[in-house]
């Protein structure tokens, strides 16, 4: 009976050891279920946002980066975090000035992971990360000025500033005006000029000013450079033994050198226009209008040190118009150099408001009150004095100039034929001549 047990054992031994090595000489396909391991807490090196607050600057940052996305996560938040993410990419977009002009789409969304969410942040731009490092920071009007000139002078397409002034986008057009007439020296021609504004309101706000010229700077630029050697040149001419002979030669030496466009000074239509015979340059190259004549006067005046030179915008005869006012012995003078050519000195050169009255219109309310009583003969008239003394001068040689018997061109008169029957008349006044009879 032992036996037969062993026997047994030894048999079901025998089969289990076959049925291992068919099984192992067999293909074996093991596969086992992947399971996602969520991890309860974020990795350490992550932005974590605990409020809206602190998730609202972390998205600036990003912007500010100018990163197109961004990865964050949120514990144990303070809020709705869905709801919140919403609420701060309106908030940036309409209160945050580099925001507002530099974005133009910004989106954020949540994922539940465990105990905590996982934000993700998407930002597309409307301008590449230069331009936006490039905004000016303006903290003064002053500055701001500065920079408008840089920019105008250099013929530049636009100019962003960042600023908290409070400034309106008129009261921006007029500072670009006034730096273009106080320096027509340096600036060929004014820009067109469109301002936007980002946010619209709000204290701290970037500015985007684009400037419009109908040609391109390399041209302007050009321009600037004849008109720079024009300006030289003339103010070394110019000649006098006072202010007012200087002055008087400047207009001189312009009148000589340019004439008064008469059919496109009755085109224009507004101060300002783009037409090279409108500005300085226009002067320098030989036709100009009123107001290009009040720059390139300006523009030398400037050159020679003369302060109080100014330009004024108005009318003539109802005709777009434009001149100057000089300080001259403590009193302010217009001086109309374009009318001086078409007209005379006299009539044109240091009037006062008196004199201008009638057909000269202009904005007295905001100009400077010109009452002086020097003219453009008390300049003169010691010159031409001088000249009649001289021509009565002491007797000299026969035929010269400031003699007896010769005449003021030094020629020798002829002397008449006298008849000896009929001597002339003795000196004194002519006798009256009989009425002829009917």
């Amino acid at each position: 009976m032992k036996r037969l047990i062993v026997l047994l054992i030894i048999s079901l031994i025998t089969l289990g050891a076959a049925g291992c090595a068919n099984i192992l000489e067999g293909d074996i396909h093991l596969s086992t279920r992947h399971v996602v391991q969520q991890l309860e807490r974020p990795p350490e090196e992550q932005i974590e946002v605990a409020n809206f607050d602190v998730l609202k600057a972390e998205i600036l940052e990003l912007i500010m980066e100018h990163e197109r996305s961004g990865l964050m996560y949120a514990i144990n938040y303070d809020g709705d975090i869905s709801a919140d993410i919403l609420r701060a990419c309106n908030e940036l977009k309409s209160d945050n000035p580099v925001v507002a002009y530099a974005v133009s789409e910004i989106s954020g969304d949540a994922t539940r992971i465990v105990s905590y969410y996982e934000v993700t942040v998407n930002i597309e731009y409307k301008f590449p990360k230069q331009q936006v490092d490039a905004i000016v920071n303006v903290s003064n009007q002053r500055y701001l000025r500065t920079e408008l000139l840089s920019a105008m002078s250099e013929y530049e397409e636009e100019l962003v500033f960042r600023t908290t002034l409070n400034i309106t986008e008129y009261e921006l057009d007029n500072l670009v005006r006034d730096i273009y007439y106080n320096n027509p020296g340096q600036i060929v021609m004014k820009p067109a000029t469109t301002v936007e504004i980002f946010p619209r309101r709000g204290e701290d706000r970037i500015f985007r000013l684009r400037f419009g010229y109908i040609e391109d700077a390399g041209i302007l630029a050009q321009h600037g450079t004849n008109l720079a050697l024009y300006t030289r040149r003339n103010a070394e001419l110019a000649v006098g033994e006072d202010d007012a002979e200087i002055l008087l030669s400047l207009a001189e030496n312009l009148v000589a050198t340019c004439v008064f466009d008469e059919y496109t000074a009755k085109a224009i239509s507004v101060h300002g226009a783009q037409n090279f015979a409108a500005t300085a340059a226009g002067v320098a190259s030989g036709s100009a209008v009123g107001e290009g004549f009040a720059m390139a006067f300006k523009a030398l005046c400037d050159t020679l040190g003369f302060e109080g030179c100014r330009i004024i915008l108005g009318h003539l005869d109802g005709m777009i118009h434009a001149w100057n006012i000089v300080l001259l012995r403590g009193n302010y003078y217009h001086i109309d150099v374009a009318m001086c050519a078409v007209e005379g000195f006299e009539g044109a050169f240091l009037k006062n408001d008196t004199d201008m009255a009638g057909r000269y219109e202009w904005d007295r309310d905001n100009t400077v009150i010109c009452v002086g009583t020097l003219t453009y003969k008390d300049i003169v008239g010691a010159d031409e004095e001088e000249g009649e003394e001289g021509e009565e001068g002491e007797p000299g040689e026969p035929g010269e100039p400031g003699t007896e018997s010769g005449d003021e061109t030094g020629e020798t008169p002829e002397t008449p034929d006298v008849d000896p029957s009929h001597p002339p008349e003795p000196p004194g006044e002519t006798p009256e001549q009989p009425a002829e009879e009917p």
